[in-house]
Protein backbone atom coordinates (compact mmCIF):
# COMPACT_ATOMS: atom_id res chain seq x y z
CA UNK A 1 0.00 0.00 0.00
CA UNK A 2 1.28 3.56 -0.74
CA UNK A 3 2.31 4.99 2.05
CA UNK A 4 -0.62 7.52 3.52
CA UNK A 5 0.29 9.93 6.16
CA UNK A 6 -0.38 13.32 7.32
CA UNK A 7 1.43 15.16 9.62
CA UNK A 8 -0.03 17.23 11.86
CA UNK A 9 -0.23 19.12 15.27
CA UNK A 10 -0.59 15.94 17.96
CA UNK A 11 -4.15 17.25 19.20
CA UNK A 12 -5.64 16.98 15.56
CA UNK A 13 -3.85 14.41 15.02
CA UNK A 14 -5.40 12.31 18.27
CA UNK A 15 -8.43 13.78 17.06
CA UNK A 16 -9.09 12.11 13.55
CA UNK A 17 -8.06 8.80 14.58
CA UNK A 18 -11.27 7.44 15.82
CA UNK A 19 -12.98 9.12 13.04
CA UNK A 20 -10.59 7.30 10.53
CA UNK A 21 -10.94 4.24 12.57
CA UNK A 22 -15.26 4.07 12.76
CA UNK A 23 -15.05 4.91 8.98
CA UNK A 24 -12.92 2.16 8.30
CA UNK A 25 -14.70 -0.15 10.34
CA UNK A 26 -18.17 0.97 8.39
CA UNK A 27 -16.41 0.28 4.81
CA UNK A 28 -15.55 -3.12 6.17
CA UNK A 29 -18.98 -3.86 6.29
CA UNK A 30 -20.18 -3.77 2.76
CA UNK A 31 -23.94 -3.05 2.65
CA UNK A 32 -25.46 -0.09 0.99
CA UNK A 33 -26.10 1.67 4.16
CA UNK A 34 -22.28 1.52 5.46
CA UNK A 35 -21.28 2.92 1.73
CA UNK A 36 -23.91 5.85 2.04
CA UNK A 37 -22.82 6.46 5.76
CA UNK A 38 -18.90 6.53 4.60
CA UNK A 39 -20.02 8.95 1.93
CA UNK A 40 -21.81 11.66 4.15
CA UNK A 41 -19.10 11.20 6.39
CA UNK A 42 -16.99 12.15 3.55
CA UNK A 43 -18.98 15.25 3.03
CA UNK A 44 -20.40 13.81 -0.56
CA UNK A 45 -16.91 13.01 -1.94
CA UNK A 46 -17.72 10.00 -3.61
CA UNK A 47 -14.34 9.26 -5.46
CA UNK A 48 -12.51 9.67 -2.02
CA UNK A 49 -14.93 7.24 -0.48
CA UNK A 50 -14.70 4.93 -3.61
CA UNK A 51 -10.86 4.38 -2.55
CA UNK A 52 -11.56 4.16 0.88
CA UNK A 53 -14.10 1.23 0.24
CA UNK A 54 -12.82 -0.16 -2.19
CA UNK A 55 -8.60 -0.58 -1.54
CA UNK A 56 -8.17 0.82 1.78
CA UNK A 57 -10.96 -1.06 3.39
CA UNK A 58 -10.30 -4.42 2.43
CA UNK A 59 -6.83 -4.48 3.27
CA UNK A 60 -7.95 -4.62 6.85
CA UNK A 61 -10.68 -6.87 6.83
CA UNK A 62 -9.50 -9.49 9.40
CA UNK A 63 -8.71 -6.92 11.96
CA UNK A 64 -10.77 -5.53 14.54
CA UNK A 65 -9.18 -2.15 15.20
CA UNK A 66 -6.28 -0.28 14.99
CA UNK A 67 -5.80 0.66 11.62
CA UNK A 68 -3.77 3.67 12.13
CA UNK A 69 -0.38 4.83 14.03
CA UNK A 70 0.42 8.00 15.14
CA UNK A 71 4.21 8.76 15.56
CA UNK A 72 5.07 12.08 17.84
CA UNK A 73 7.61 13.65 15.99
CA UNK A 74 8.82 17.12 18.94
CA UNK A 75 8.31 20.39 18.80
CA UNK A 76 7.49 23.08 15.40
CA UNK A 77 10.63 24.28 14.44
CA UNK A 78 8.92 27.33 13.51
CA UNK A 79 5.99 29.32 15.26
CA UNK A 80 3.74 28.14 18.57
CA UNK A 81 6.35 25.51 18.87
CA UNK A 82 3.41 22.82 19.25
CA UNK A 83 3.71 19.61 19.67
CA UNK A 84 3.94 17.65 15.92
CA UNK A 85 2.90 14.07 14.92
CA UNK A 86 2.53 11.72 11.74
CA UNK A 87 -1.11 9.82 11.80
CA UNK A 88 -0.59 6.84 9.17
CA UNK A 89 -2.41 3.51 8.00
CA UNK A 90 -0.43 0.28 9.63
Amino acid sequence: MGEIRIRTSEAKAKELRPAIEKMITKANLGTLASRRLVISRLYGLTAEASKLIDTIAPKYKGRTGGYTRITKLGARASGDASKMAVIEFI
